[in-house]
This record gives C-alpha cells, structure tokens and sequence, in this order.
C-alpha cells in the first residue's frame, strides 16, 4: 500500500485524493501554488519509486528464454509488501513413462535446508512459551551424544556444536532412500564423533538441525509433522507446506532430474524420515514467500525471536543466513535434495521476498537467482541468448590460454569464429550465450570469463569453480 500523507492549511475545502496521498485544496497565491505542486511532484514520485512494480515481461522474456533452450525447470514467486508481484513455472515436473507433466505454480517441490528455518522458528516459538531454552545443554535430552555437556541448542542453532555431519563420511549415498529410526541415527552421531569443541567456530552440520527436530518433538510431545502444522502451517495457511514422504505425482509432487549426457536423468529419493527437522519439508515457491513475510510481520515468532534469528556469528545466524545483492541486505536460507534446488530471500528495507523452487538445474541456480534479482531492482541486464549478448564482438583472443586451479589445468582456442576448451583429453564446443558468457549445451557446464582479472568460471548445477589463466 503507499504511504498516505496530508498537508494541512487554514480553511480547508474537501480533500482530493491522488497517487495515494491526500490534498487539501485552499485558495492560495501564485508562488505558493508553485511550491505546492514542486512538493506534490517530489512526493509523488517518491511513492512512485518506493513501490516500484517488477518488470514482468523481463522476468518472463528472462525465464521462458531458459525454458525454450531446456536449461531450467521450476517455479518462481516474487513479493512486495506482503503482495504477489509475480509467479511463473517452466520445465517439467515429471519427465518420463512416455509422458510429462508440465509445472504449474502449485507444483510442490522438496526444499531441502530451508527446513532449518522452520525447524528455528519452532525453537523459538518454544522458547518463548518458556518450555525450553537456547541455553540448555543438549544433555538434557540426549545425553550420551559426544560433547552434550557443553553444547547448547543455541550452539546447534549457529552450527557450532561440533557435531559431525550425518551425511557425510558414512557412505550417506547408499543408505539415503532407505528408513532409519532416531535411535539408528542417533548412533551414526554418536560415533562419528566431534569434529571440533563446542563454540570455538561455526562449520554447517545437518546433525545439528535433525537433532532440534529431535527435541521439538520432545517438548511439544507431537510428530515434527504434526508440530509443524500446530505452529507454522495452519497459523498462516499454508496449504502446501509439509513434512514429505514418498513423492506423489497425482498429488502435484514434482520427481527430481539431474542433466546429463544431454538428458534428464530421474534422480534417486531419499527417504524423508532421514532428514526429520533439517531438511523434511515439501512446499511451493507461493507457500514459500508467504511464510518469510509472516516471519518478518512477526507472525510466527516475537520481535526478539525474530533479532535473535538475524544475529550473526561467523556469518551464520539460527535458521538463517545474511546475504548482500550489492549493498541490500537480505536474509534467508537455501536448499539442497537429490536434484531439488531451493532459495529463499528476504530483504528487509525493500520488504521483498524471493523464492525460487527447481527440480533440475542446467543453466547455474546462482545465474537465475541474479538475473531475478537484476530486474527486481531494475538494474542493467542482458538476457542470455538475446540478439544484445550474443551478437556483440567480444573478440575471442582475449579469452584464449591455459588456466588452472589446483590440479585442474583447461586450455582454451579459437579455431576461426569458435571458440573451444580442452582438459583431460576432452573437448568441450562452446556456444555464446551473453557478453563473456558460454555454454555447452550437451554436458551442461557453463563458462564465464573475466578478461580483465584473467579469470574463467566453470558452472555445473550448484557448483563453481574458478580458475586463473597463466601469465
């Protein structure tokens, strides 16, 4: 809504009302007239800036561009004050037995971490009915856990317990699609161990936030599930956030893929039971904008819940992470599962959220994210494989030569108007896709280069890799 305002003189007539503000209309001389409307124009167009609509043919040019070329599927939901400015799905949700079944925006997606969040605000909603402490000592609830003397759920909550990573070094791929009890994953914590002392750094472990589930339920003596319905869900009606289980196709559930060997491959489900409290939850990108406007409205948690979540150690805060587009600072989480691929921002002085839900990366998450941003900000912006980037004359020698990082060494030339990549013994063609920016579209990688700092990014789904050319 825009900002109402009045301006108020002696022997007022009926107010007249326009661009959100009220005037008041009295008789007045011909240099106060000029004054008024001088004010009126700069007020004006102040309001007009501050609730700048998105731009949403860029948006849609930008995503049914990646959707054409088959480099992106999901969905994608922009807010503004607490209002939906945009919502568009591509790709597919499923691919496969001789049908596909296109997204839509109900299309539901796992979305992995930003669980924890959810997962931060029924701590502190807890904590807050005085039925548990940021404070305790995670002996009180499990007391045979390495380290549970000294660690506090508020060490858990920042990722500085020290715990070892469930799903890491315990062969985690093999045994993901198959149940475990909260005993049997209690003992794979257990005997991993510690990995450092307890709030002497911050290092993200799932082991923390599968744990507070742990302990939700324990306090609240209810399923995470049914916990997470009580305090989140039903408060804000969220009708398509909840804990997942097998992935339903006739219940608009989208399978995960994964592009490879120019094909999407069916990625294979982890059972959900697994991940409990750090990563359980099924939602849409709707659902998704709607719960960070809540938090932030101080629906779900109070004022001081909700500082507490946005205070920073080491870059981590509890259930949420900072994060800066330029000098606007934003909070939120991401997510990863099978190839589910998840993001949630908020960005407090705009009131704007985003949140982007994909069930297969080609074209690099990072990229879309950006170029989403870019248009909600209205900043300069080329969409790739627009006449713009691909046809400007970079000139390629100034990407040709050899660069490394680590033992990884990539030899990029230029046969006439092409431009190609060699490492191991393959090569890679490369398509020009923007201004410094290549694909090849067969593997899926992604190729950006920086001739002014010698660098070359390489982008694989969620994954970069920077390299250095040689002097």
């Amino acid at each position: 809504m825009a900002e109402q305002r009045s301006l108020f003189f002696r022997n007022p007539q009926p107010p007249s009302f326009y661009g959100g503000f009220i005037i008041t209309i009295i008789p007045m001389n011909s240099l106060m007239k000029k004054l008024i409307f001088l004010l009126f124009i700069t007020c004006f167009f102040y309001n007009s800036s501050f609730a700048q609509a998105v731009n949403v043919s860029k948006l849609d040019t930008f995503l049914d561009s990646l959707a054409y070329k088959g480099l992106a599927m999901g969905s994608l939901t922009i807010s503004r004050n607490g209002a939906v400015q945009y919502q568009k799905a591509i790709g597919y949700s499923y691919m496969g037995e001789g049908k596909s079944i296109a997204t839509t925006t109900d299309t539901r997606y796992r979305i992995g971490s930003v669980t924890k969040m959810l997962t931060a605000i029924m701590i502190f909603q807890l904590t807050e009915e005085g039925r548990l402490s940021p404070d305790q000592k995670l002996n009180v609830y499990f007391p045979t856990l390495p380290n549970a003397g000294k660690i506090t759920l508020r060490d858990m909550l920042y990722h500085r317990s020290g715990l070892h990573d469930y799903t890491k070094d315990t062969d985690f791929e093999g045994w993901m699609d198959q149940p475990k009890t909260h005993q049997e994953l209690l003992k794979i914590i257990k005997d991993k161990g510690s990995d450092f002392e307890p709030g002497t750094r911050a290092d993200y472990s799932n082991s923390n936030y599968l744990l507070l589930g742990y302990i939700i339920e324990k306090v609240d003596k209810l399923s995470y599930a049914d916990a997470l319905k009580k305090r989140i869900t039903s408060k804000i009606n969220l009708k398509n956030t909840y804990y997942g289980s097998g992935i339903s196709i006739k219940d608009n559930e989208s399978a995960s893929y994964k592009y490879a060997d120019q094909r999407w491959d069916k990625q294979k489900e982890t059972n959900m039971n697994i991940h409990g409290g750090a990563g359980s939850v099924v939602s849409t990108s709707g659902d998704m904008v709607k719960l960070m406007d809540a938090l932030f409205l101080n629906k779900l948690t109070g004022k001081s819940g909700l500082s507490e979540m946005q205070t920073m150690i080491d870059g981590y805060g509890m259930g949420m992470f900072p994060d800066k587009y330029g000098s606007k600072k934003s909070f939120g989480h991401n997510g990863r599962i099978e190839g589910f691929y998840s993001a949630l921002w908020y960005f407090p002085e705009e009131k704007l959220s985003v949140a982007y839900c994909t069930n297969g990366i080609d074209y690099p998450r990072t990229d879309i994210i950006e170029g989403v941003l870019k248009i909600c900000f209205n900043e300069p912006f080329i969409l790739p494989f627009s006449k713009e980037g691909t046809s400007q004359e970079d000139g390629l020698d100034q990407y040709t030569g050899t660069y490394s990082a680590g033992q990884m060494v990539v030899n990029c030339s230029k046969e006439g108007n092409r431009l190609s990549l060699e490492t191991r013994g393959k090569v890679f063609e490369l398509e020009k896709t923007g201004v410094h920016y290549f694909m090849n579209g067969a593997s899926g990688y992604f190729f950006e280069f920086n001739p002014a700092k010698g660098e070359l990014q390489i982008k694989e789904t969620d994954n970069i890799y920077v390299l250095k050319k040689s002097k």
